[in-house]
């Protein structure tokens, strides 16, 4: 297997698992309304970026904060989690981030919105 299939292959399991022990394992509250949107892996393994939202209260600061510090303190635990599941040698560190991609779009469409209720009507 190419090493680009393989990552991409590692990406996908890790978006697998990792959502499942969170929503199962953890029973972190915190985490409840948690989804990864994206997992970067790189051909060497070493590290998996993973990007996550909130689906209620996306716009809470806060709530955003509370969540990512709850990923980060159990980012060991779900590592070990992970280790018999991925059958690798060397399971990647994870690194979470808040996938602000969502926030640009949005912002996109009421700026289209906007565009298009001030627009005289022909």
């Amino acid at each position: 297997m190419s090493e680009g299939r393989r990552a991409r292959r590692v990406a996908e399991l890790l978006r697998m698992h990792v959502t499942q022990l969170i929503a199962r394992e953890l029973g972190d509250p915190s985490l409840d309304a948690l989804v990864i949107t994206t997992v970067d892996v790189p051909d060497d393994l070493s590290i998996a970026r993973i990007g996550v939202r909130l689906m209620v209260g996306d716009d809470d600061d806060k709530a955003r904060k509370r969540s990512l510090r709850s990923l980060h303190r159990a980012s060991g635990r779900l590592r070990r989690m992970l280790a018999p599941r991925l059958e690798l040698r060397r399971v990647p560190e994870l690194s979470f981030s808040y996938d602000t991609g969502h926030d640009a779009e949005r912002r996109v469409e009421e700026l289209l919105e906007e565009i298009h209720a001030e627009s005289p009507e022909d």
